[in-house]
C-alpha cells in the first residue's frame, strides 16, 4: 500500500531533533511520497538538504506563502522565478491569500497570488492554494486565471459543498487532512457527495494533526488516522482509498 502525503512542512523547526525518525516513522506506515511545500527563501537551503537526504521519497515546490508577503515581497516573488528557472519543481505552492491573521498586505498578497500562478503557468505545474478567511478573494483570482492551463490542490481544504463544487470547476483536487477527523471539521458531512477522483490527502505537518493526536505535533505518519476516515466517508477499504488518492496524486503532480 502506497500512501502519498501531498502536503508537509518536513523542514519545519518542529522537527529540528527527529526528522530523521519521524520520517522513517512515515515511511514504515506506507508512506512513499512526500510533497513538500515553500514557506519563503529563509526555508530554501533547509527543503534541499530535506532532498537531499530523502531523494527517492520527497518532492518540492517552491513559492511565497501568503502569510510571508510582506514589504520585502518582490524580492521574494524574484528568488521564486530564480528557483524555477534553475532547477526542477513539482509545484509552485503553497500560494494563496490568508487574512485570519493579518488582512495588511491583502492588496500585496492578490498581487503575489496571481503571479505565482501565472509563473506556474508558464513552467506547466500545478498550483498549491493555501486559503484562510479568504474563499472569495481566492476565487477572484482563479477566476481571472482559469482555464485548462490552471490546475492544483486547495490544499487544507475547509470549506462548504459549494466551495468545493466551485473548486473543482477550476480543476483543483481537494486536500483532505486532519480536519476530516474533527468532531467539529464539517467536511465529513458532504465529503461523501464529492466523487473520490477529486480527492488527496496530506498532512500539512507540523500543524493540524488528526484525531486522537489534535492538539500535539503532527507528523506525516498520521496520515494513516486521515486515510482510515477517508475510507470510511468512501465506504471502501483502506488500500483502495490510498490507491486512488494516489493516483490523483499522480494526475496533479506528473509523478
Amino acid at each position: 500500500m502506497i500512501i502519498t502525503d501531498t502536503h508537509t512542512h518536513l523542514y519545519s523547526e518542529a522537527f529540528e531533533e527527529d526528522q530523521k525518525e519521524m520520517m522513517q516513522r512515515a515511511i514504515d506506515s506506507g508512506v512513499q511520497r512526500f510533497f513538500v511545500p515553500a514557506i519563503d527563501s529563509t526555508y530554501t537551503e533547509r527543503m534541499f538538504q530535506l532532498e537531499k537526504d530523502f531523494p527517492k521519497e520527497v518532492f518540492l515546490m517552491t513559492g511565497l506563502h501568503p502569510t510571508h508577503v510582506k514589504e520585502n515581497y518582490k524580492e521574494e516573488l524574484a528568488h521564486v522565478e530564480y528557483l524555477l528557472t534553475n532547477r526542477k519543481f513539482y509545484a509552485v505552492g503553497e500560494i494563496g491569500i490568508d487574512l485570519y491573521w493579518d488582512t495588511t498586505f491583502l492588496k500585496e498578497q492578490q498581487e503575489a497570488f496571481q503571479y505565482q500562478i501565472q509563473l506556474a503557468k508558464k513552467y506547466k505545474l500545478p498550483i498549491v492554494i493555501h486559503c484562510r478567511d479568504a474563499f472569495d478573494e481566492v476565487f477572484e483570482v482563479l477566476e481571472k486565471e482559469k482555464g485548462e492551463e490552471l490546475f492544483g490542490i486547495f490544499h487544507c481544504f475547509t470549506g462548504t459543498k459549494e466551495h468545493a463544487e466551485k473548486a473543482i470547476k477550476y480543476n483543483m483536487k481537494l486536500g483532505i487532512g486532519g480536519v476530516v477527523t474533527f468532531k467539529n471539521g464539517k467536511i465529513d458531512q458532504f465529503l461523501a457527495h464529492i466523487p473520490i477522483k477529486h480527492i488527496v490527502l496530506e498532512t500539512d505537518a507540523p500543524y493540524l494533526a488528526p484525531t486522537p493526536y489534535r492538539g500535539k505535533r503532527n507528523e506525516s505518519s498520521y496520515i494513516v488516522n486521515v486515510l482510515e476516515k477517508v475510507a470510511s466517508i468512501y465506504k471502501i477499504s483502506t488500500e483502495d482509498a490510498a490507491r486512488i488518492t494516489t493516483e490523483n496524486s499522480k494526475a496533479v503532480f506528473g509523478v
